[in-house]
């Protein structure tokens, strides 16, 4: 299996410690991508390493996390390791950018909690990422929202200049998810060397966007560098 990596973290399973498993490959090209090293691949890692790594941290996690790159590229793999996370009493998050959605489909049942990326509104995904997937991404909500087990967060980084605030409002009008996290945008690691120059959205400039949208979602949330995860209510 092609990763990037394990760490173990509190923060990628919301109120739970986890091993999360990097997985290389993408076949976006996001020039706000922070792990544009992972887009072309990594280390080819046996998948009974990775299964060791899973039993000697059972003691100190009580989930697994799977992300990327985009982990249903090696959906056999994939599939594998959620099961036998599974089997082995933890709790499955997987994070997709929702381009794989036969993929999800097959898997759904072994996963508990899915974060799906929501690039842009459904129709302008070509115009903001450079790749039409839209219909995709949305077939993926549709499947996790018809599974009464697993939790759905969509997510959104919000970048200026690429999105807007009206593309904001639009997105969020069109979601049926558990909850929605409008992320900021950081220019330190982006795979598009222009991004670097644009300057990262404040605390308050989401907040006021978070204002807007409430009412069209169940559940807010922001994500800054400086204050980690914050519900709106």
């Amino acid at each position: 299996m092609i990763t990037g990596g394990m760490i173990i973290s509190s923060v990628e399973y919301p109120g739970k410690i986890s091993l999360v498993i990097f997985t290389g490959g993408c076949i976006l090209r996001c020039p706000y991508c922070h792990n544009p090293e992972l887009i072309n691949g990594g280390e080819n890692v046996s998948l009974d390493e990775i299964k060791s790594e899973i039993q000697d941290s059972l003691d100190f996690i009580d989930s697994v996390v799977v992300t990327g790159g985009e982990p249903l590229i090696q959906f056999d793999e994939v599939n594998d390791l959620c099961q036998y996370a599974k089997n082995a009493g933890l709790m499955v998050k997987l994070d997709t950018n929702g381009c794989y959605p036969e993929s999800l489909e097959k898997i759904i049942n072994h996963i508990n909690y899915v974060a799906l990326d929501i690039k842009a509104p459904f129709h302008k995904y070509g115009e903001v990422i450079g790749t039409d997937v839209g219909g995709k991404v949305k077939k993926c909500m549709e499947i996790c929202i018809k599974d009464p087990d697993t939790f759905l967060e969509c997510r959104t980084t919000y970048v200026p200049g690429l999105l807007f605030k009206e593309d904001i409002m639009e997105i969020a009008k069109n979601l049926n998810c558990d909850l929605y996290t409008i992320q900021q945008f950081r220019n330190k690691v982006v795979l598009s060397e222009k991004l670097k120059q644009t300057a990262n959205p404040s605390r308050k400039e989401l907040f006021e966007i978070s204002e807007e949208i409430k009412p069209f979602v169940k559940r807010l949330k922001i994500k800054t560098a400086e204050f980690g995860d914050e519900i709106i209510k």
